[in-house]
């Protein structure tokens, strides 16, 4: 029989196991853009864990597993990490209200853990860490039809395990062409063997090192993050109602306010014209715009009086939780980058959870920015495909209605914004935001993280890198140039605007020289916008539409 206490120490156990062989895992994935990595995020998830379970007084099997998913699923990171909190939340389904655990009941709660997992994963792919999940419980059933011994049953999942794993680059042709297993079935793996070793009788892994504190990823109201002098003291918003006498081209109306302003948005519909701009001169702002038909739904911000007044908020720290409801529609949104933060917010978003490539956010991470969002529906915009399922796992447990777009990129999530209607029902701005983001495509210059051989390419650390809407598109020796020639590749008959989102790592006049030499090389009939975001990471995120 498994005992509370047994399988309380066999998953710390398996947590520090995968604490310390966790960048070993990292180094196993193929693609190799810097990112939250696989062994970092299921480390992570594990650990929550981790602290959780010294803390539980009960010393039931299902008490244990319930509080270890329960932890797991707030913690979860990643979309390994997400997986590996479904596994455990279903293993726990299995055992809930068992006060032991026979060998049976361990290979029905691997099954539930399996079926979980699965469910939650829209298209599974075989070759990862849900198969050898999955293989690893087929094990454990035909072992529990042979022993009563949860301890022989175990040895055989981890062995199991462990054959699977060694198969995955027969079933998955990109591992088997760079020469690694799978980096979420060995993170899997090294978790079974962690457990194995608490319920073999030995001593439970330790962890090898201090653990430090992750530091608490950053919610926050996205104005409260201005830095130095304001430039352009009002934010101008408005909606053109179209004078369909006049024949009068958008780009003219984005050229004008350029002239005077930044963080420039021109969005050209069929019936209006939805405009944003920072200025001095807001009054011109509107002149403009009047020019082109009947305005409505405008609005005009003072930032630097609304900067100081949140900059006096922020000095008195206060956990905002189940924030009362001010309004039907709220929105999360997940980024990085003072000046990406600061567009979002001038495009509603009334809370930034601070994170991306390299910052996956928690489960929890997403869930208390909720709470902390001032409405009765709140859409959630991921910005990133590695963080969709973990915001999807905040969904039930949020106590309000949330909705997850599906946005990959930081120029999806900008384009959900702009089709947002508030005169529109829930249903409405969610095909119309949804919709939105198909109508995008995003191009993204960053580095290698490791050497790598990936779709054809023999890839060196440090080499550039160009993104073609999250494919490999072409390496690079130079970022000005990789951005140049990845906007050429993106640009197409239909291309009116493209907007350069230059990062941390690229200076005020390499962006300007960069987003001159494309604009000569598109013509005038598509319109170029140079934005500093501040991101990390990428030292450019292209959009064209």
């Amino acid at each position: 029989m498994i005992e509370g206490q047994m399988l309380r120490d066999a998953i710390i156990s398996g947590a520090h196991n995968i604490y310390n062989e966790r960048l070993k895992v990292d180094e196993l994935n193929v693609f190799p853009v810097p990112d939250g990595d696989t062994g970092t995020n299921m480390s992570m998830t594990s650990q929550a864990a981790a602290k959780e379970l010294p803390l539980l007084e009960a010393d039931r099997v299902g008490d244990v597993a319930a509080a270890s998913a329960s932890a797991m699923l707030r913690g979860a990171r990643g979309n390994s990490g997400v997986i590996l909190s479904l596994l455990f939340r279903g293993f726990a389904g299995g055992l809930k209200g068992k006060e032991t655990a026979t060998a049976q009941d361990i290979a029905d709660a691997l099954k539930s853990g399996v079926e979980s997992a699965y469910k939650a994963v829209m298209k599974p792919t075989e070759g990862t860490m849900l198969t050898v999940a999955r293989e690893s419980a087929e094990k454990a059933a035909e072992m529990a039809l042979q022993t009563n011994d949860p301890v022989l049953l175990w040895e055989a999942v981890t062995e199991q395990a462990r054959q699977t794993l060694a198969r995955t680059p027969e079933l998955l042709p990109v591992l088997k062409k760079a020469g690694v297993v799978d980096a979420g079935g060995r993170g899997l793996v090294i978790i079974y063997e962690g457990m194995l070793q608490v319920f073999k009788g030995q001593v439970p892994v330790e962890a090898q090192q201090p653990q430090t504190a992750r530091p608490q990823t950053v919610i926050q109201e996205p104005k409260t993050d201005y830095e130095g002098d304001i430039e352009f003291g009002y934010c101008t918003e408005y909606i053109v109602v179209k004078d369909k006498n006049l024949d009068k081209d958008a780009l003219t109306l984005r050229a004008h306010l350029e002239s005077f302003g930044d963080c420039v948005v021109v969005v050209d519909d069929d019936d209006i014209i939805k405009v944003h701009v920072h200025s001095n001169e807001p009054q011109r702002a509107i002149g403009e715009g009047i020019q082109y038909g009947q305005l409505t739904n405008i609005k005009i911000d003072n930032m630097r009086m609304q900067n100081e007044a949140l900059k006096k908020e922020a000095a008195v720290p206060a956990e905002l939780v189940n924030v009362p409801a001010e309004k039907l529609f709220g929105f999360v949104a997940v980024a990085a980058g003072n000046g990406i933060e600061t567009l979002f917010a001038d495009l509603g978003v009334d809370r930034i959870v601070r994170g991306g490539q390299t910052m996956n956010p928690s489960t929890d991470d997403i869930l208390r920015a909720i709470a902390q969002t001032p409405s009765e529906i709140v859409f959630v915009l991921p910005n990133n495909k590695n963080i969709i399922m973990a915001a999807e796992q905040a969904v039930a447990l949020a106590e309000k209605k949330v909705c997850v777009l599906q946005t990959r990129t930081i120029p999806q999530g900008i384009s959900a914004m702009l089709a947002f209607d508030s005169d529109a029902d829930f249903n409405e701005n969610r095909v119309n935001m949804t919709n939105a983001i198909d109508k995008v495509s995003t191009g993204q210059v960053t580095f290698a993280a490791r050497d790598s051989e990936y779709d054809g390419h023999d890839i060196k650390k440090g080499e550039i890198l160009a993104l073609d809407n999250g494919k490999l598109a072409f390496l690079e020796k130079d970022v000005s140039r990789a951005a140049y020639r990845l906007t050429k590749r993106l640009a197409n008959s239909s291309t009116s605007f493209v907007t350069l989102i230059y990062g941390a790592d690229v200076t005020d006049d390499q962006a300007e020289a960069t987003c001159e030499q494309i604009q000569n090389k598109l013509g005038s009939n598509i319109e170029v916008t140079l934005i500093n975001g501040g991101q990390p990471v990428y030292y450019y995120i292209i959009s064209v539409e």
